[in-house]
């Protein structure tokens, strides 16, 4: 078994490769999807697929109030009766792609959105159970729900129990009012630690808190206080994600002022005591902006070089198909990428008239397969075996990547990935700038040079 990731901090190398790039829940990214991919391509790839295990993601778009950093696919409502409709779509659409899917078997199921608590108990339980009569749930699985604590009472953790949820994720995003308030999400810090004392109480397996640093009015000193309240909660699992700042893009953002928010200097620092605190304190450092527990699956899984990755990110599922359900999801079946109408009005059209919602996709060739293969080693390990790539998929890696290796020089002169004896590692300072090399085995990156439709790495 591997030791922990271990991580060192270089401030010159960070700054010196902090440009945008993809997040790698994907390889092709979405941004290879088109509307040329059909009905007729995804049943082809449910056919040829090798797996009989799946993985259920279910979006629910609604929100009560809008939070201004907010880019997520949302509905922003108070009107309880619009969820109502939502169901029943969501319902003709899993009575129709359900059917598909009886040879496999369901072991992980995450309903995330907009806020997927949004809806009230009798909706969950409704929504779950129509769930569970149409596909052949496993005895055991890693079923999970993002939390919003602004909007429940205590007794929404019983719902969820007796739905078959047994991890939750609560956006806490900063426990600082003056943060809260400029984003439009304030909260009762006492509420979250009442919730959290009683997930765990009521055997919830896993329990995340997602942080965010860079909104408005952070400091690092304000953000080590937020740190330390979160250690006092002692998360099974932590996501720190950097807000990045796209008012052109996303109208919400247009309410925070450029003036309130922290200097890339000051975000860097956040990043930086983050990081120092939560090792520290012993979590392990999983990739990016996930850290977990020892004893967390996603960590044990790591160490055995078993973790696997994506669209819900960093998952414990490897060999698993996911099939996404509800307005925007999308769906990695086999060696195809498929998502859904992206705005509700056009996802309940295509319900009415095709019974499903698909809006575009891409079917990866051989070359998608190879690359993909090789990103998603190097993001969730932090290394890689040229030998084993060699047998797995029938190549010479130098040869089939002499231009890809040609552009990971960089990182190997500045001390960041080692080439010895046909294995590739990256160094502990390399490990936090992955995104940036796995660029280099990015085709489609390096033809079209998109770097303005992407975030920052850092």
């Amino acid at each position: 078994m591997k030791q922990p990731t271990q991580i060192s901090w270089d401030q010159s190398m960070i700054e010196k490769y902090n440009y945008s790039g993809p997040r790698y829940t994907s390889y092709p990214t979405a941004l290879e999807f088109d509307d040329a991919f059909t009905e007729q391509n995804l049943l082809t790839a449910i056919e040829n697929s090798k797996s009989d295990k799946l993985s259920l993601y279910i979006h629910i778009p609604f929100c009560a109030k809008l939070c201004y950093y907010c880019g997520c696919n949302k509905v922003i409502t108070r009107h309880q009766h619009k969820a109502d409709q939502y169901i029943e779509y969501l319902s003709q659409e899993i009575i129709k792609r359900a059917p598909l899917f009886k040879h496999y078997s369901v072991t992980q199921m995450h309903w995330g959105g907009g806020t997927p608590t949004f809806l009230n108990p009798e909706q969950i339980l409704k929504l779950t159970s129509l769930i569970k009569a149409n596909f052949n749930f496993a005895e055991e699985g890693e079923y999970s729900i993002e939390v919003d604590p602004r909007e429940i009472e205590l007794s929404m953790l019983d719902t969820l129990k007796e739905a078959g949820f047994n991890r939750i994720s609560i956006g806490v995003q900063d426990f600082n009012k003056e943060v809260q308030i400029a984003v439009n999400r304030e909260q009762d810090e006492q509420f979250i630690f009442d919730l959290m004392a009683k997930a765990k109480a009521m055997g919830f397996v896993s329990t995340n808190i997602d942080l965010i640093y860079g909104l408005p009015h952070q400091t690092p000193e304000t953000f080590a206080v937020t740190m330390q309240r979160v250690l006092d909660l002692s998360p099974d699992r932590l996501s720190v994600f950097n807000y990045a700042h796209l008012p052109a893009r996303f109208a919400a953002q247009r309410k925070i002022k450029d003036e309130h928010l922290p200097s890339p200097k000051q975000k860097l620092e956040m990043l930086h005591q983050t990081i120092e605190t939560l090792t520290g304190a012993g979590y392990q450092y999983i990739g990016m902006d996930h850290f977990a527990k020892p004893d967390d699956e996603l960590a044990k899984l790591q160490r055995e070089g078993r973790l696997h990755r994506n669209f819900q990110g960093y998952t414990t599922q490897e060999e698993c198909d996911l099939l996404g359900l509800g307005v925007s999801s999308i769906s990695q079946i086999g060696d195809c990428y498929a998502q859904n109408q992206k705005d509700i009005r056009p996802y309940y059209e295509a319900i009415d008239k095709e019974g499903h919602a698909l809006w575009k996709g891409c079917s990866l060739n051989r070359d998608d397969e190879i690359r993909r293969v090789v990103i998603k080693q190097l993001i969730c390990h932090f290394e890689l075996d040229m030998a084993k790539i060699d047998e797995k998929l029938g190549i010479n890696f130098e040869t089939y990547f002499a231009e890809d290796l040609k552009l990971m020089q960089t990182f190997i002169d500045d001390k960041l990935v080692e080439i010895v004896d046909r294995q590739i590692t990256i160094s502990p300072t390399g490990r936090l700038l992955i995104r940036n090399i796995c660029m280099c085995f990015d085709l489609y990156y390096r033809q079209k040079a998109r770097q303005q439709q992407f975030s920052r790495v850092i």
